[in-house]
């Protein structure tokens, strides 16, 4: 009879247990014994949490990419020199570096969605006002303030998936790089075809796109009054069951004395740079070879694109091997043959160099992917995303300024694109060494 007993106990422990381990569609764990209402809940909750993180990926670049498409008629329109016109291409990485550094901050004391909320809203209102804010330092300040929202809401994508989908960190971080991307290229096709159906006003064409940020707010409201910080045990379940550490339970790492933290940190720089440099400078490098406006935005929302599907692709390809330093070599030599060809035939070729570029430029998802793999605890991801993102757009400052420059004062693209080549290599290496399999918590200590 005991035996009987035991074995029933076994069976319904295993069947229990079995339970506990299903996933709903939407990925969260049915718990034993909770209630229907509680689990679709739940549920209703992930998949806003998703389409928030969707919705907020997309409009991290359009501030950027759509001012790259028509930085000629700005240039005209506000009477900025090439030197200028380069600062303003610089404000992005200026601004990343600065708030982005606060984010970590600001999610303790208010909660990260209140702080992608409020993030949003200041790209909504900076995109709406900066086209008519008049001058050149109206136009900055305008810019500021909505890649001040751009800055905490980069920093908080990682840590959100970490805490919410520690399993799928890949695939998720894949999910909101290929948004950013799609919202990126969208941008830099679609504005100056908008430009034209308003009226040819520059203005108009730069304002449309604060109604994107705008409608991003709304499914982020829901979240503003939960002020309880990844990592902290009384926010929801994290999807493999664990409770994640308290924020306050353990000091934070002493970031600087790792050399992975470093490694990356200048990895995120260098692909930022470039980055950057593309998004504010490449339409116009296509123009000025004789490509014609249309065309060019069409050449840069390529190369945007190419992140949609690899963005998708890369994280879950990466999330798989020990070492990511096989594919930062591939997307390096894409890198320096696109280069390549647009010194020595930027119109023949300029379909194929806008390809190899995109390719080049998905070390941005890769990085980010990294930044999740590099440390074993929400807190710890919080610390490196912060380190390394705010760090690297500081790196990342003096190259599309360094660029306005030198294309003024030589009169050509050649040196502009041999300075770009130069940088793909200490790119390649740093990134290689940022992709060892190794965690900054083994590193830093405490």
């Amino acid at each position: 009879m005991m035996g009987l007993m035991a074995s029933d106990e076994a069976r319904t422990e295993t069947r229990t247990q079995a339970r506990a381990e299903r996933h709903t569609e939407s990925g969260v764990r049915e718990v034993p014994g909770e209630a229907p209402a509680t689990r679709a809940w739940t549920t209703w909750t992930t998949r806003l949490l998703i389409l928030g993180i969707v919705l907020a990926a997309l409009n991290l670049r359009p501030a950027i990419t759509s001012l790259g498409a028509l930085l000629e008629e700005v240039r005209d329109g506000l009477g900025m020199s090439g030197s200028i016109a380069g600062l303003l291409t610089s404000v992005p990485p200026l601004c990343f570096a600065v708030f982005g550094v606060t984010a970590p901050r600001l999610a303790r004391r208010f909660g990260p969605g209140a702080v992608v909320c409020a993030g949003m809203a200041a790209i909504a209102v900076g995109l709406l006002i900066r086209p008519y804010a008049g001058g050149t330092g109206g136009f900055l300040a305008a810019t500021a303030l909505a890649l001040m929202g751009i800055a905490v809401s980069n920093v908080l994508m990682p840590v959100i998936v970490k805490r919410y989908f520690p399993d799928r960190v890949g695939s998720m971080t894949g999910l909101y790089s290929m948004a950013l991307a799609f919202g990126t290229s969208v941008a830099a096709a679609a504005t100056v075809p908008v430009t034209n159906a308003l009226g040819g006003h520059w203005q108009s064409g730069l304002a449309v796109w604060a109604v994107l940020p705008a409608l991003a707010v709304v499914p982020w409201l829901p979240f503003v009054r939960d002020r309880r910080t990844p990592g902290s045990t009384a926010a929801p379940r994290p999807e493999n069951g664990q409770s994640a550490e308290k924020s306050g339970e353990q000091p934070p790492l002493r970031i600087t004395r790792s050399r992975t933290a470093w490694a990356l940190a200048v990895f995120f720089g260098l692909q930022a740079t470039a980055a950057y440099i593309t998004m504010g400078w490449m339409a116009q490098i296509f123009r000025d070879s004789g490509v014609s406006a249309g065309t060019a935005g069409l050449l840069l929302a390529v190369i945007m694109v190419m992140g949609v599907p690899l963005a998708f692709v890369i994280p879950r390809v990466a999330t798989r091997l020990p070492h990511q330093g096989p594919i930062v070599l591939v997307l390096g030599v894409c890198g320096l043959a696109g280069y390549a060809g647009l010194y020595f035939a930027p119109v023949g070729g300029a379909w194929a160099w806008a390809l190899l570029l995109g390719v080049s430029n998905c070390a941005f998802p890769l990085a980010l992917t990294m930044v999740g793999m590099r440390a074993r605890t929400g807190a710890g991801v919080a610390q490196l995303s912060a380190f390394a993102q705010s760090t690297g757009y500081l790196i990342s400052i003096p190259g599309p300024l360094l660029v306005g420059v030198l294309y003024q004062h030589s009169g050509g693209w050649g040196l502009p694109i041999a300075l770009m080549s130069a940088l793909m290599v200490p790119q390649i290496v740093v990134g290689v060494l940022a992709g060892r399999d190794r965690t900054v918590e083994d590193e830093a200590g405490r």
